[in-house]
C-alpha cells in the first residue's frame, strides 16, 4: 500500500501547489463563502457574479428599481429630483421608515407583527395626553410613550414563547386590541394638538443639519467608516484570513465621501440634512452593526434560518425571541412618537390606514426576505426611499392616490417573486 504522503515526498512540486491555512483555496474557505474573498479586482468581480447566478442578489434589484423609479418621474417632472423634494422625501420617510425597521428585525426569525401601527398610535396618544392633560415634561412623556412600546413587546414574547401563540395571530389580535386603547386614551375629543414649540415638533419639523456643520458630519462619518475598515482588514490579516488589498477599501471611501459632499451641496440649496432623517440612518448603522457584529446578530439569523438547528446548538431561542418583540415595538412606538411629531398632533387615526402596509412593504421591498434569515438593517432604508419615491413622484405627476396603493402592492409581489426566486437559485446552487 501506498503511504498518504508517499506522492508528496517524491513530488517536490507537491507542497508548492497545497492550499495553506487562510489563502482562497484553502479548505475552511471554500467550505463558508463568508471566508472567501477575492485578491484582485477581476477576482472580485468574478465572485461577484458568482453570487448573482447563485440567487444571492442582495439590494441590487431594489437599489436599481429605485434608479428606474427616479428616472422615470424626473423624466416626466424634472422637479421631482429637486432639492425641495428630496428634502422632504427624507424627511416624510423616516418616521415609517423607523417603524419598517422594526419590522425587518421581527422578519428575520420568520415571524410577523400585524400590530405596528396600533402600537406606534397608542404610544403616540399616551406621549400627547401625559404631555398636554397631565402637563408632564417633554422627556417624561417620552418616555412613557416609548415604555408602552417595549410593554407590548414583553406581552407578545410571553405569549409566544410560553403560550405558542403564533406571531400572526396575538398581532391581529394586537391591531385591533391597541386601536381600541388609543381611541380609549384620546376621549372624547379624538384629537389632541401637541404645543408647536415643543421639543418633539421642533425636533421633527424644523431642525436641519446644513452649511460647514453638514460638511463637517460627512467628514467625520466618512473616516470613522474607513477607520472601521482598516480596522477589520486589520484583524482579518492578524487571523490569518484572506483581505483584500487597502485599496479596496481606501477607494470605497473616496466614493463615498465624493458622492455625500455632493448631496450635502445639493440638498444645502434647500435646507440640508434633516436631523429626523439623520436619526433613522444613525438607527439603521447602529442595528446593522448589531446584526452583522454582535453574537446576538448571528443567533437571530441562525433562528431565522432553522430554529431547530438554533436550538440543538445551544443558542438561546427564548432570549432571542424576547429581544426581538421588545426591539420591533419599542421601534414602532419611537415612530409614532416622531410621526406624531411630524403632525403637531395625534388622532384617531395614527399609526391606521396604511401604516402597516407600508412598513411592512418597506421591509419587503427592500430585500428581507418573508422565509426568515436574510435581510439586513438598510432594507428598512432602501424599502421606504422606493415607497417614498413613489407616493412622491405619483403626487407630483397629478395621479390619484388610489393609483399609489395599485402601484405599491404592484411592487410588493414583484419582490416577493423575486425573493422566491432567489431562494430557489439559491438552494439549486447549494447557497442555502
Amino acid at each position: 500500500m501506498v503511504e498518504p504522503n508517499a506522492l508528496q515526498q517524491d513530488d517536490p512540486t507537491a507542497a508548492a501547489t497545497e492550499p495553506t491555512p487562510g489563502s482562497d483555496a484553502s479548505p475552511a474557505n471554500l467550505a463558508d463563502e463568508r471566508l472567501i474573498q477575492s485578491q484582485s479586482l477581476g477576482d472580485y468581480a468574478r465572485a461577484f457574479g458568482q453570487r448573482i447566478r447563485g440567487g444571492d442578489l442582495g439590494s441590487l434589484p431594489v437599489v436599481l428599481g429605485l434608479v428606474i423609479i427616479c428616472i422615470a418621474f424626473y423624466a416626466k417632472s424634472p422637479g421631482f429630483l429637486s432639492s425641495y423634494q428630496i428634502v422632504s422625501m427624507t424627511q416624510f420617510a423616516a418616521p415609517i421608515g423607523i417603524i419598517a425597521l422594526a419590522t425587518v428585525l421581527v422578519l428575520l426569525v420568520g415571524e410577523i407583527d400585524l400590530s405596528i401601527g396600533s402600537v406606534s398610535g397608542m404610544a403616540a396618544a399616551i406621549m400627547a395626553v401625559q404631555m398636554v392633560h397631565h402637563g408632564q415634561s417633554m422627556a417624561v412623556s417620552l418616555l412613557l410613550g416609548i415604555a408602552s412600546g417595549a410593554a407590548v413587546g414583553l406581552l407578545y414574547s410571553i405569549l409566544f414563547v410560553r403560550l405558542g401563540v403564533p406571531s400572526f395571530v396575538f398581532s391581529l389580535a394586537g391591531l385591533l386590541g391597541f386601536q381600541g386603547v388609543l381611541l380609549f386614551v384620546l376621549g372624547k375629543d379624538g384629537t389632541i394638538n401637541l404645543p408647536p414649540d415643543a421639543g418633539i415638533v421642533r425636533f421633527a419639523r424644523t431642525v436641519f443639519v446644513s452649511g460647514t456643520a453638514a460638511y463637517v458630519l460627512v467628514v467625520v462619518i466618512v473616516a470613522v467608516y474607513l477607520a472601521a475598515s482598516l480596522w477589520g482588514r486589520r484583524r482579518r490579516l492578524s487571523a490569518g484570513l484572506p483581505t483584500l488589498p487597502i485599496l479596496f477599501p481606501v477607494a470605497k471611501a473616496v466614493l463615498m465621501l465624493v458622492g455625500l459632499l455632493f448631496l450635502t451641496w445639493y440638498l444645502n440649496i434647500n435646507r440640508g440634512w434633516s436631523a429626523l432623517w439623520l436619526l433613522f440612518v444613525a438607527l439603521v448603522v447602529i442595528t446593522d452593526l448589531l446584526l452583522r457584529k454582535t453574537r446576538w446578530g448571528r443567533h437571530l439569523f441562525a433562528i431565522g434560518g432553522n430554529e431547530e438547528a438554533a436550538r440543538r446548538a445551544g443558542i438561546n431561542v427564548t432570549l432571542i425571541y424576547v429581544s426581538v418583540f421588545v426591539a420591533c415595538s419599542t421601534l414602532s412606538a419611537v415612530g409614532g412618537l416622531l410621526a406624531a411629531g411630524q403632525l403637531t398632533a395625534v388622532s384617531q387615526t395614527s399609526g391606521t390606514t396604511d401604516t402597516n402596509l407600508t412598513a411592512i412593504a418597506a421591509a419587503v421591498i427592500g430585500g428581507t426576505s418573508l422565509f426568515g434569515g436574510r435581510g439586513s438593517a438598510y432594507s428598512a432604508m432602501l424599502g421606504i426611499m422606493v415607497l417614498q419615491a413613489i407616493q412622491t413622484g405619483l403626487n407630483v405627476i397629478g395621479v390619484d392616490s388610489s393609483v399609489r396603493f395599485m402601484v405599491t402592492g404592484g411592487v410588493l409581489l414583484v419582490a416577493v417573486a423575486i425573493d422566491s426566486i432567489s431562494r430557489k437559485a439559491r438552494s439549486s446552487s447549494g447557497r442555502g
